[in-house]
């Protein structure tokens, strides 16, 4: 060795060389995506793309491809027929360069507080536009030698797969995977086992390894086809964040092996994450890479410790433990929930997966007629998934916590694994946390954007109770066979109740319908199904097939429902039905509620109409509404010039999809609300608004 290579050691043994560069890095990355201003090569007006297919999903009649082309773009098409959809399942292979003619638009922006932002998330990977496709024309069939070996592999796949699985741990594939069972995953805290990362990554090159050593004793030689094949492999997996962590760490470990560097595991671990914002300075965003990188960190840094521990279930749940820890105060700030028993789980489910099925997957794509005891086993890995999924009681939803509150988290956290008593100022923390919401003594309405419908929630002063009043609810107008494009989306699914989750609310206490309409409760089945609640109040007319409905389930859970109330106490506080006759229509039969609030007046309208309206005026004396919502999504059915002048309302809020075919809201209701300031969920996203007995705030959420 000479003194060249020695100095270099020396350099590379360094004890703050890499903690210092890591620091750099991380500055340099989070002033690089915050202060540069990417911008799209594309103008909003362009009307064609075209570009080479890097990826593509059928699900039901929704096509969607990511196409790269000047920049990466999404295309999303909707298929008008069984023929066509055979069609494209056929036609259509990744590296196939292909011609779009449709519009492109940007994403939105959440319009619902804490919940997935979906315009950042493709802004964080370079996407600035998506494309709705009106035609799509193949130009050229795919050349690329390795998109043509990714094809075979896909094929392949598809052919043998019955669970969709397969994709999942060879490809790091989940789209063919059923969204209720992931969600249970995510529940119950082991949806890492389903991204590919260290654990597959490790498991992979050790089997590559040892078939190796059995044809060649050169230890570099070994390690360098190895490196090959991961680097292809992460091609196959689209280069995802907690991939690439993964083989760039294996990378330098067998380079410090191979050259004996004596390099520290912990300080390896920090150039991957040099070498990963390098690459892209976005990465540091991904949700995935920072699971996997700071368990990966976590691990390496315990390592000492952990081999103390004697016996391998002990050592195997304190692993468990420490991972659940580190993960805790990512899982709350973007889920606001974890399940204490994942704990558990991960020392039944990490061998289960690591040592038994993703091996097998890998055998079942060479050798196919393994795929019944593939199949069984995930059968078995379901069975267990489902069933802690509704063990409720060891998931704890916190409110999403801020920054400041998460360092603190990882402060204590990494103490407590040190030494165990600073675990109880952890769980005193997670007390104080969990009980905030008891503290703050303000009422929150928010009138939550859930495009063409309603639904506003209610959160009285020091958590003492909550509403909410109607659910939303999607109505596809299309009739046809290929119409279905909203129906597995849910709007208490994806927005109500991660929002609810998000202010630490844990259950609804009373669930007020103002009528029958599917705008209004068609998202109530899907609610009492995924979320606790109490009590439900319907309006005061005959049940209609949506109520019955909702009532058999209600029946099942043994849930309290009550029709046609005059007023409802909640603490010292009271909520008045203005009821006045029963009506010929659904609308007017609508219960209209009246709340006051230290002196500041809400009035909630429901949909109901002019004729109700003038007899609300006969029979009660409703004068200066602070905030009126606008009855019937601003139709010139409802808010009558007598009706608005009698109240005179400081707020009108208006609950409306964006560009729905009713024209809602129409420009005479307009004309007739101007004396107030007007609110609009179509412009202003959901309408939130604050108050005590020293004033209010208001602030909406557009896109």
């Amino acid at each position: 060795m000479n003194q060249y290579t020695r100095k270099l050691k020396t350099i590379l043994q360094s004890r703050y060389l890499f903690k210092i560069i890591c620091l750099v890095f991380i500055i340099y990355s989070l002033l690089v995506t915050n202060l540069v201003n990417y911008k799209s090569k594309y103008s909003i007006n362009t009307n064609k793309v075209m570009g080479i297919i890097t990826k593509y999903n059928i699900d039901g009649d929704k096509l969607t491809i990511y196409l790269k082309a000047k920049e990466s773009l999404i295309v999303t098409y909707y298929i008008k027929s069984e023929k066509e959809k055979t069609m494209y399942q056929t036609n259509l292979k990744l590296g196939d360069k292909i011609l779009i003619e449709g519009s492109l638009e940007e994403a939105s922006n959440n319009t619902v507080p804490n919940i997935f932002n979906y315009k950042k998330y493709l802004y964080y990977n370079r996407i600035y536009y998506l494309v709705q496709a009106e035609k799509i024309v193949k130009i050229k069939n795919n050349t690329n030698i390795l998109l043509a070996i990714k094809n075979k592999i896909i094929d392949r796949i598809e052919l043998i797969d019955k669970t969709g699985y397969l994709k999942i741990f060879i490809l790091g594939d989940k789209n063919d995977l059923d969204s209720e069972v992931m969600n249970n995953y995510q529940i119950n805290g082991v949806s890492h086992l389903f991204s590919i990362s260290g654990m597959h990554i490790s498991l992979l090159a050790s089997i590559i390894l040892f078939i190796l050593k059995k044809v060649s004793y050169n230890n570099k030689f070994n390690y360098f086809i190895v490196i090959l094949f991961l680097i292809f492999y992460l091609f196959l997996t689209n280069v995802q964040p907690s991939i690439l962590r993964a083989t760039i760490m294996f990378i330098l470990l067998a380079i410090n092996k191979c050259y004996n560097l004596k390099i520290k595991n912990l300080d390896i671990i920090l150039i991957v994450l040099v070498i990963v914002i390098i690459i892209n300075p976005f990465y540091i965003y991904n949700i995935g890479f920072h699971f996997s990188y700071l368990i990966s960190f976590t691990l390496i840094l315990l390592s000492s410790k952990i081999k103390n521990i004697n016996g391998k279930l002990r050592s195997s749940i304190y692993i468990s433990f420490a991972c659940f820890l580190v993960s805790f105060p990512i899982s709350i700030y973007n889920f606001y929930q974890v399940n204490v028993l994942s704990i558990i789980l991960n020392i039944i489910l990490i061998p289960l997966v690591s040592i038994i099925i993703y091996p097998l997957s890998l055998l079942v794509f060479i050798f196919p007629f393994l795929e019944k005891i593939f199949e069984l086993l995930v059968l078995i890995l379901e069975y267990i998934n489902n069933v802690v999924s509704n063990i409720t009681i060891f998931q704890i939803v916190l409110s999403k916590p801020n920054l400041l509150l998460v360092i603190l988290y990882y402060f204590v956290i990494y103490l407590s694994l040190y030494n165990r008593k600073y675990f109880i100022v952890l769980v005193t923390i997670i007390l104080i946390h969990k009980s905030s919401i008891y503290f703050d003594n303000k009422l929150e309405v928010l009138i939550i954007d859930v495009g063409q419908g309603d639904s506003i929630f209610i959160k009285m002063p020091n958590n003492k109770g909550n509403i909410l009043i109607d659910t939303g609810g999607i109505i596809s107008y299309d009739t046809s066979e290929w119409s279905n494009r909203n129906s597995n989306y849910s709007i208490v699914k994806n927005k109500t109740i991660p929002y609810l989750k998000s202010i630490g609310i844990i259950k609804i206490d009373y669930l007020i319908l103002t009528h029958g309409d599917y705008d209004h409760m068609g998202e109530s089945v899907n609610l009492v199904n995924n979320f606790k609640v109490d009590k439900v109040i319907f309006n005061f007319d005959n049940y209609n097939e949506l109520e019955q409905e909702l009532i058999e389930l209600l029946n099942n859970k043994n849930i309290k429902y009550y029709k046609g109330l005059k007023e409802l106490n909640i603490d010292k506080y009271k909520l008045q039905f203005l009821n006045t006759k029963t009506y010929d229509n659904e609308n007017d039969n609508s219960n209209v509620i009246y709340f006051n609030f230290t002196n500041y007046k809400f009035l909630f309208m429901g949909d109901a109409g002019v004729d109700k309206e003038k007899d609300i005026l006969k029979k009660y004396n409703i004068k200066n509404i602070d905030f009126i919502k606008v009855g019937h999504h601003g139709s010139n059915t409802s808010s009558s010039q007598e009706f608005i002048d009698s109240i005179n309302s400081k707020y009108s809020l208006i609950s409306v999809g964006r560009n729905n075919r009713y024209g809602h809201p129409k420009n005479e209701v307009l004309d007739i609300l101007s004396n107030s300031k007007i609110y609009r969920t179509d412009l202003d996203g959901s309408i939130e608004i604050k108050l005590n007995k020293n004033g209010y705030k208001i602030r909406t959420y557009n896109s």
